[in-house]
């Protein structure tokens, strides 16, 4: 077997599926969009293409061991409360299609008041609500939860807000070594963000929901290389925060940003990558060097996705035409590629787009009904081997 990540084609959104070696599961953002329920309409049907990616438990309820929701924004939320069970475990109500959460891992945003900088929508409240009576049962339990219950949060909140959740609190830096209360060998996770200690020039009760977002860098394991595949994700974190992750790691730890395959912030919008307004100034826009190098770590061979629409060449953003180039660059200076989902196969018909990993490292996963895809590297070719000795099929 391999570690598979699917991400699935909602256009300006993130729905991201991680199928580990041992066939666990983590759902990164959800993006169910209900024009699917429209036979006229060609939207895809991404909660159908969930399912049939997902086992079922012995009580037949189709399952995910984790939910990550990186931010609550609609475009990484939406559909959530339709497709999957929120509640109790014992309420799942006998013949639902709806999927069982083992276990979610959220930010502390779901921790604040709802304000004129922290709108909600409906589904982001639901998940609010869910986070909370997780945190309450285990509260409550003395910390002894059971599937259906468990929540692991990423980030402290302020004043004290999270100082009792010590068995189930991940701090910015340290690593998730569990999913769903147990182990797991063919994976770990290094949380660099939500970015939320005193002292930071961001004032923490006006963060955005953007700023707020959890970022995480997983080293998965295959063929016995526990660094197989390094894949790096930010949800909607904008110029500002990839400046500090630059800065303050870039001296003893730059090595935790690194990548073979990566998720382009904000569905490749140019405000990652630079505070100036692309649609205003074009191409005398600025680029933050300390941005670009915090999302410039990639290894031979990387590979970096935009979930977005097709990109065009105009002043849309995002996706940003703009953002995409600077994305081509860092790639092509590791012999590696950059891919849009809402490109492929087709820019009329889109569908998954699957990376799989082995112990050879990171590549397209092609099955043989799905037309090949063009750009860099090697398609259905030979591996690529670059300076670092690493070797990448792109096939």
């Amino acid at each position: 077997m391999a570690t598979v990540i699917s991400f699935f084609p909602v256009d300006n959104g993130d729905m991201t599926l991680i199928r580990l070696d041992d066939g666990r599961t983590i759902l990164i953002d959800v993006r169910i969009r209900e024009a699917v329920d429209d036979s006229e309409n060609d939207t895809p049907d991404v909660g159908k293409e969930l399912r049939k990616r997902l086992k079922k438990d012995e009580n037949e309820r189709h399952f995910v061991d984790a939910l990550c929701l990186t931010h609550p924004d609609e475009d990484h939320c939406l559909g959530l409360e339709k497709h999957f069970h929120l509640g109790d475990p014992d309420e799942f109500a006998e013949k639902s299609d709806k999927i069982f959460i083992r276990e979610i891992w959220s930010s502390p945003i779901v921790f604040r008041r709802a304000s004129a900088d922290h709108t909600l929508c409906d589904d982001a409240r639901a998940f609010n609500a869910e986070a909370r009576r997780r945190v309450k049962k285990y509260r409550d339990s003395g910390s002894s939860v059971g599937d259906g219950n468990r929540i692991q949060v990423l980030g402290e909140d302020i004043d004290g807000k999270t100082d009792d959740l010590s068995s189930i609190l991940v701090k910015v830096d340290e690593l998730i070594k569990k999913i769903n209360g147990n182990a797991e060998e063919w994976m770990e996770a290094r949380l660099l963000g939500p970015l939320s200690h005193a002292g930071d020039e961001v004032e923490e009760e006006t963060l955005t929901k953007n700023q707020s977002s959890v970022a995480l860098r997983f080293s998965l394991a295959a063929g016995g290389k526990s660094d197989a595949g390094l894949f790096l994700i930010g949800g909607d974190a904008d110029v500002a925060i990839w400046e500090r992750h630059w800065n303050r790691l870039k001296e003893d730890h730059k090595d935790w940003l690194q990548y073979d395959l990566m998720l382009t912030p904000h569905h490749c919008s140019w405000h990652t990558l630079s505070y100036d307004s692309w649609s205003d100034k074009g191409e005398d826009a600025q680029v933050s060097e300390d941005a670009k190098q915090a999302l410039a770590q990639a290894r031979s061979g990387a590979i970096v996705i935009a979930s977005s629409k097709p990109i065009s060449d105009d002043d849309s953003d995002p996706p940003c035409v703009r953002a995409k180039r600077e994305y081509m660059a860092i790639t092509k200076n590791v012999g590696g590629r950059f891919l849009c989902v809402g490109e492929l196969p087709s820019t009329e018909k889109p569908g998954v787009l699957e990376i799989e990993i082995t112990s050879d490292g990171v590549r397209v996963k092609r099955s043989p009904s799905t037309p090949a895809i063009g750009g860099g590297g090697a398609i259905g070719g030979q591996p690529l081997t670059h300076g670092s000795g690493r070797s990448r099929r792109h096939d």
